[in-house]
């Protein structure tokens, strides 16, 4: 290999540079969707001997070659023509120095292309152009000082380089943050394509941003949100309320994170339940007024469950129940007055019980629940004694209803139904004090003994006085089962005679 073909070798930056660059393309260029040209097909195979090359050639060569490409005995002996020989050799010691020198601005290289690589992966060009322009400047004056051989301005220019890099990663988190806002206000401002291209960027520093990803997707469809909103105001505008909300619900379909949309929803909807407000509350005053408070009172109560003015839907709730009640007692009072009147005093128990219900703390109802509670009882006792008239021969009975007949006298104008149960009850009581005649027969060989009266024992027929009531004989003989016989005396039950016999024999059983 001649001098002059490594005089000017290409700088292993160039090289590293270029095929990083080919790598970076490769992997954000877009998958295509048509099917690969033959051209593609040949470049593609044309990368893949390069890759070969750089795989298995560059080694070697490296291992013979040092930044930038000369080879090492090159360096150390030139070989140069005759006329350009050098009168004296580099010493050893200094070829050292420089190699080491070398060394330090290939290792410090690399790292400025270490960085390199990280900035262009975040598409650094986007947000940080300047800076990174500048620092790749540093790198090529390195450049320049590398090929001519000066080894530590190559180092410090690559330093330069490299650091200035290193600052510009440092602001990654800055510049998404800057991104960040910038999308933001585009999307606040409705400009949508770049609000994409903001929110893409930020996904590129930040693949895991929350924020970023769901801006990226209200962006995209942030053309269709503004034509449904200009849609919606438009109907709002036009008194089209249902259609208008409808049109805001599928913005938040669409755009579930919008600010706006919530509000002008709420706003709509407010209204529209206004609306069936004042229709409900209608239709319950329509209902009151053909006198059907029910279907008035659920009418109210369907208006207070909508969740506005419920005070006003509460008071007509209040005002119809007030008139309901007012009316059904009203109809209860005429209910006591005709069962008073006809002294059907249990009934008229039945009503004030009803008006106490509805309001306990009327007066009338109280008062007159008491005397007619009563009367209710004097009646359903004066009923009870007329109906068992046989009890009066029992002094407690008799005493006890004596006492509520004078008690019924004192009542002042009493109505037909308690005169005619209280003249009933005199004749009776008086009844009950007068002694009649009954005449018993048996058999004279039946033992017959009168409950209340005493024993009578065996005769034919006897004639006994005793006081109105009921009576009962038991008579008994020897052999011969047990007879009883019951009877009343007085108030018209007198029978003509009582027969006690006994006349059933008793068969003894074989056991006994």
């Amino acid at each position: 290999m001649s001098a002059n073909k490594l005089d000017k070798p290409a700088p292993i930056a160039d090289l590293l540079a270029t095929a990083d660059a080919e790598r970076i393309a490769q992997q954000i260029a877009p998958p295509a969707r048509n099917k690969p040209s033959p051209l593609m097909w040949l470049g593609l195979g044309g990368l893949a001997i390069v890759a070969l090359l750089v795989i298995f050639v560059l080694p070697s060569i490296v291992s013979e070659y040092e930044l930038p490409l000369e080879r090492r005995d090159a360096l150390i002996n030139p070989v140069l023509p005759e006329s350009s020989q050098p009168q004296s050799a580099i010493s050893p010691f200094e070829e050292a120095q420089r190699s080491q020198q070398r060394k330090e601005a290939q290792d410090v290289l690399a790292e400025l292309l270490e960085h390199q690589a990280e900035l262009d992966a975040l598409e650094v060009n986007a947000w940080g152009q300047d800076a990174y322009t500048e620092a790749l400047a540093e790198a090529t004056i390195g450049d320049d000082f590398y090929r001519t051989q000066q080894y530590l301005q190559a180092k410090e220019s690559y330093q330069r380089g490299r650091d200035a890099l290193a600052q510009l990663l440092a602001t990654v988190p800055e510049a998404l943050q800057r991104l960040l806002n910038e999308a933001q206000q585009a999307l606040a401002t409705s400009d949508a394509e770049a609000a994409r291209q903001q929110f893409a960027l930020v996904l590129v520093l930040d693949s895991d941003n929350e924020v970023a990803r769901i801006g990226l997707q209200r962006a995209g469809v942030l053309e269709d949100v503004l034509t449904l909103l200009t849609e919606a105001d438009g109907l709002v505008d036009a008194g089209q309320l249902e259609a208008a909300r409808d049109r805001y619900q599928e913005v938040l379909d669409l755009d579930s994170y919008n600010e706006v949309v919530p509000g002008k929803l709420a706003a709509v909807q407010k209204q529209l339940t206004e609306i069936d407000f004042a229709r409900i509350m209608s239709k319950g005053y329509a209902y009151l007024e053909a006198e059907d408070p029910e279907r008035a009172i659920a009418s109210f109560q369907r208006a207070a469950g909508l969740g506005i003015n419920q005070a006003e839907a509460e008071a007509a709730i209040v005002q119809t129940e007030t008139a309901v009640a007012n009316a059904r007692i009203n109809a209860l009072r005429q209910e006591i007055e005709i069962a008073e009147t006809s002294e059907h005093w249990a009934e008229a128990v039945a009503a004030y019980d009803g008006v106490i219900a509805i309001d306990s703390n009327l007066s009338f109802a109280n008062d007159g629940r008491v005397y007619a509670n009563q009367r209710a009882n004097l009646d359903a006792f004066l009923v009870h004694a007329i109906d068992n008239p046989e009890r009066l021969a029992e002094d407690q009975v008799f005493e006890q209803t004596r006492g509520y007949y004078f008690t019924a006298r004192d009542i002042p104008a009493p109505g037909p139904r308690l005169q005619n149960q209280l003249d009933e009850l005199e004749q009776l009581l008086l009844n009950a004090q007068i002694p009649e005649e009954i005449v018993l027969m048996s058999d004279n060989l039946t033992d017959v003994t009168l409950l209340r009266v005493g024993q009578l024992g065996l005769f034919q027929q006897q004639t006994l006085s005793l006081k109105p009531g009921r009576y009962v004989a038991v008579g008994k003989r020897i052999g011969y089962r047990d007879v009883r016989q019951e009877f009343v005396v007085g108030f018209g039950q007198t029978p003509a005679a009582i027969e006690v016999r006994c006349v059933e024999r008793v068969v003894a059983s074989s056991g006994q």
